[in-house]
């Protein structure tokens, strides 16, 4: 997003955030909007939610669910608006300007948040009606409102004295400065390295890869060459394919060390500046740790508990992944190579023993994952599973790359909108996730939502097809997951709509979803060669299916050891100015990580943890959430039938639809009769029968 008008020229004209959105189905006025109009907003939008506060807490009328839960609920609304679309725009589609009011903005919303959840009064009011709870009349629904708000506002610090509550207010307003330095330091690093290349340095590139290269630099002004950036799939499809060792090493190192250049952009000492404050916040708040304060309220309850599940999965990914270094490191010697594997070899050659065992190499697969086809391909299974219809949309966005569908269900009636962003550019963070411009509730009338999926796919040269590896079709369909959670959303109230759920349990709808991209039925719909478009031979969609537990140790070792390192270095009980780099190589040796392989984030670059902190201490959440989708889509298997009517509706009524209206333990027996089983993790991944090996 552009600032296309001087501050004076702006200062002159009506703000476009102060008025009525009246744009088609709700959007707001994306080409009106310049950087310069988010900060009035903001501060209109927070003066006017202090208004609400201050006259709910000094209400001389006796709290009732009305008067204090109702009321906390109704307000904030234009802060809300003009919140989620900052959100949206400084995540994919940012410039220097919105950089700069990021910036600005985010302490003042950190102090906002502080004043609200730190206010005596309006917690008193709270209080009250929590002690009042089983007297008031309330349905299941506002009782779990009324115990969320409780919840909320004791762990923010509510209770404490004010010397502590002020020492708090200004640990989270330094946390939410130093998260923004850290994305916005993780954003400069990416978008400022680019690895040029000529023809002669192409070998082994498939098509389509140079196709995307050739995009990239020309997008960077490098007309005539290919150009690998740092996002993902530039990158690892340059570590999958590319012949030229000594390129995969540069690329490699590059990417490994976002956030650790040296200089302004690198992020060590912002983490170990908020690795300090959160052990401190939670020292105050009566826990020992911040791993302890953070699982106290999550599915997992304990970090005794999540590590646990890490350590079951561990030893056994750990031991299947030296089986396959050795298979690995024998391909190396059989092409006559006489060095040791190293971490920018792995997925090449990885690639090259899947094309041997099994005939099959992504080049071959890729063309059958074409972008719009696998977005087709996961609209369908939402039809099958839930009646959902998508109609495409000619509505403005905020950038010529996004997309948007009406979206219907079963009885004709308004779902929600969607919008997809696919492919990567200079303005947008790097990863994928979903989120929104407006939540879904009925406490102002049957407000239906408007959901994002923000993604980064290579894009291809114009008027070329887009094409996927199955990873990023995998991706599409897990972030689509979310979008699902958000869309079907169907509460009352705000505060439990879509994915307000704990965080542990919020990747079971997405990474289930997940599962449906490799039902043969799926692909053999929608997996249809980009060019010739004939649908893959059974044979080769045979070939693909046989490959799905394929390196998976690999993948369990990448991603678990993030999610040890995370619980590792947020129970350090008084962690004073740790040494970054020493703390990370300390935890990886303790674990006995495989030289070969590296984290799937390092801590310079670690987002989930530290660009705002969402998954701070909850990394783990992501496997607690696959034991629970493994189980769960066993639900479907058992019946024979991936799309089973009756197993379609459990997971509807009290997943997708259900937000927050119950304990995330309450809701998986709900839906499945029982809590899960670890074993159909293990058996999805391949590691079942591997012993495991003791760190």
């Amino acid at each position: 997003m552009k600032a296309m008008n001087s501050p004076s020229a702006v200062a002159n004209k009506p703000n476009p955030l102060l008025a009525d959105w009246t744009g088609p189905l709700g959007l707001p006025p994306f080409a009106a909007v310049r950087p310069e109009h988010f900060r009035p907003a903001f501060d209109a939008g927070l003066a006017a939610h202090r208004a609400e506060l201050d006259g709910i807490a000094a209400n001389p009328v006796q709290p009732s669910f009305a008067n204090t839960i109702e009321a906390l609920e109704r307000s904030g609304r234009p802060l809300d608006r003009v919140s989620n679309l900052f959100s949206v725009l400084t995540g994919a589609d940012t410039g220097d300007a919105l950089e700069a009011a990021e910036r600005d903005v985010s302490p003042l919303l950190a102090r906002h948040s502080n004043a609200m959840y730190l206010d005596r009064a309006l917690f008193a009011r709270i209080a009250d009606l929590y002690q009042r709870r089983t007297t008031l009349g309330l349905n299941a629904e506002q009782m779990r409102v009324l115990d969320r708000y409780h919840t909320r506002f004791v762990r923010a610090g509510a209770a404490l004295d004010k010397p502590a509550q002020d020492r708090l207010a200004a640990i989270n307003e330094r946390l939410a400065t130093l998260g923004t330095q850290f994305g916005q330091n993780v954003l400069a690093d990416e978008k400022a390295y680019a690895l040029i290349l000529d023809e002669a340095d192409l070998d082994g590139l498939p098509d389509f890869a140079r196709d995307a290269a050739r995009a990239a630099a020309e997008e960077r002004g490098h007309p005539g060459k290919y150009a690998i950036t740092l996002a993902r799939s530039s990158c690892e499809g340059f570590l999958q394919f590319s012949a030229r060792r000594d390129l995969r090493e540069k690329v490699f190192h590059a990417f490994a060390k976002r956030g650790e250049n040296g200089g302004p952009t690198d992020n060590r000492a912002p983490i170990a500046e908020m690795i300090k404050l959160r052990a401190e916040r939670a020292k105050l708040l009566g826990y020992r740790t911040y791993a302890d304060y953070r699982l106290d309220d999550l599915m997992a309850k304990t970090p005794q508990a999540a590590r646990k599940l890490l350590d079951q999965v561990w030893g056994r990914a750990r031991a299947k992944a030296g089986i396959d270094r050795d298979e690995l490191q024998k391909l190396v010697a059989e092409e006559g190579g006489n060095f040791a594997l190293a971490p920018w070899d792995w997925r090449y050659y990885a690639e090259k023993l899947r094309k041997a065992k099994y005939d099959l190499d992504e080049a071959e697969i890729k063309p059958y994952f074409e972008l719009n086809n696998m977005v087709a391909a996961a609209f369908e299974t939402a039809r099958r599973l839930f009646g959902l219809t998508f109609t495409p949309a000619d509505v403005p966005l905020y950038h010529p790359d996004a997309r948007a569908w009406e979206v219907k269900d079963a009885q004709g009636r308004d779902v929600g909108l969607f919008i997809g962003d696919f492919f990567a550019r200079g303005s947008k963070h790097s990863g994928a996730w979903m989120t929104l411009l407006r939540e879904q509730e009925k406490l102002l009338g049957d407000i239906r939502p408007i959901i994002l999926n923000v993604c980064n796919f290579s894009k291809p040269a114009a008027g070329e097809p887009a094409l996927l590896s199955f990873d990023d079709a995998r991706t599409l369909f897990h972030e689509f997951g979310h979008g699902l959670h958000g869309l079907m959303s169907n509460v009352t109230y705000p505060l439990l709509a879509g994915t307000s759920v704990a965080s542990d349990f919020v990747e079971l709808p997405s990474q289930l979803y997940e599962h449906w991209l490799e039902v043969p039925e799926i692909l053999q719909k929608y997996a249809l060669h980009a060019q010739t478009g004939k649908p893959m031979p059974k044979a080769l969609l045979d070939r693909l299916l046989e490959t799905r537990t394929f390196n998976q140790a690999f993948a369990i070792v990448e991603y678990t050891s993030c999610a040890l390192l995370d619980l590792d270095i947020h129970a350090v009980e008084n962690p004073g100015t740790l040494d970054i780099d020493a703390f990370e190589r300390k935890a990886l040796d303790a674990i006995k990580m495989p030289a070969e392989i590296v984290m799937r984030h390092r801590l310079p670059h670690f987002q989930h943890l530290f660009s705002g902190g969402g998954y701070a201490a909850g990394y783990y959440s992501y496997l607690w959430s696959e034991v629970l989708d493994a189980d769960a889509f066993e639900a479907f298997t058992e019946t024979g039938n991936a799309f089973d009517p009756a197993v379609a509706k459990r997971l509807r009524d009290y997943i997708y639809s259900a937000g927050n209206l119950r304990d995330a333990s309450e809701a998986y027996t709900a839906f499945r009769g029982r809590l899960p089983s670890v074993e159909p993790l293990l058996k999805k991944r391949g590691i079942a029968d591997a012993a495991p090996l003791n760190s």
